[in-house]
């Protein structure tokens, strides 16, 4: 069995004024997955992605990062966040530097990287994120949309195992959240691990190979996306709608006396089709 990227063994976390964040709460995070967060506000999202980063440290249980206990050393936090990279959902709070460029090279000039590897590792996340154009801009004459892409281009370059991404399409229009989420399917590869907030069900259901749903900070549902959305139990006491295309679909195959099947479509091309598939048998 391949070990875990990050495992949460019954871990509690309260804030000094005795709210209680999370709740036991054990789960695991495997290399190479897209897995979408979804919950209600006070869930527990948030806080869970500053213990992933060791921002915070837990009021009870065990973290482990590639199988080994977090014991919160100083060297040891100093590889967890060279290993685990956060794109806060407020871009404002991580862009601080003069310039995009200088923006964008800060997280691997602190990895100690030579001169010629800082300014690679630069180049390439200004390519994949489509950001250079604002190489030489100020960060905070940036659009909102422009802003999320160079703090994503930030944590690229420091070429992290696990990109966590806090409400990354929260504000944008849809020309800009369709951008960010291309993005993020073309920095996947097997060996990084993307996690992302998000209430946007349609866009959690399309994107993530796995879904995790926390409710009053316990774990209600750790899995494929398709069982997780078709448990309306779940999705009742987590206070979270179904799919469109999971929803419009199971209605359709209702109307028409059809057995629901064992798989269903993920994006509107799939609805199309096995739509036409099942009209035409």
């Amino acid at each position: 069995m391949t070990t875990p990227l990050i495992s949460f063994e019954n871990i509690s976390y309260q804030y000094p004024d005795k709210t209680l964040a999370l709740k036991s709460l054990s789960l695991h995070i495997d290399k190479g997955k897209k897995i979408a967060l979804i919950g209600n506000n006070g869930a527990g999202k948030s806080t869970l992605f500053l213990l992933l980063n060791g921002l915070l440290i837990p009021s009870g249980g065990k973290i482990y990062f590639n199988g080994k206990v977090l014991t919160y050393k100083r060297v040891e936090l100093k590889k967890l966040r060279q290993k685990v990279g956060i794109v806060f959902q407020n871009p404002d709070s991580q862009l601080f530097s003069s310039s995009v460029y200088e923006d964008i090279k800060f997280g691997p000039k602190n990895l100690g990287l030579s001169k010629e590897e800082i300014q690679k590792a630069a180049d390439q996340a200004i390519h994949l994120t489509e950001t250079e154009t604002l190489k030489e801009k100020p960060p905070h004459f940036l659009s909102l949309g422009q802003k999320k892409r160079v703090a994503i281009a930030g944590i690229i370059a420091m070429n992290p195992e696990l990109m966590v991404l806090d409400e990354p399409t929260a504000g944008l229009d849809p020309y800009y959240a369709k951008k960010i989420m291309q993005i993020l399917n073309d920095i996947h590869h097997e060996n990084r691990t993307i996690l992302l907030s998000t209430h946007n069900v349609d866009l959690a259901y399309e994107w993530a190979d796995e879904i995790i749903v926390l409710h009053n900070g316990s774990l209600l549902a750790q899995g494929q996306p398709a069982k997780v959305f078709q448990n309306r139990e779940l999705l009742k006491q987590s206070h979270i709608n179904q799919p469109m295309i999971l929803e419009i679909y199971q209605q359709l195959l209702n109307t028409m006396n059809i057995p629901l099947p064992r798989e269903y479509p993920i994006t509107q091309k799939d609805f199309v089709e096995k739509l036409s598939s099942l009209l035409h048998t």
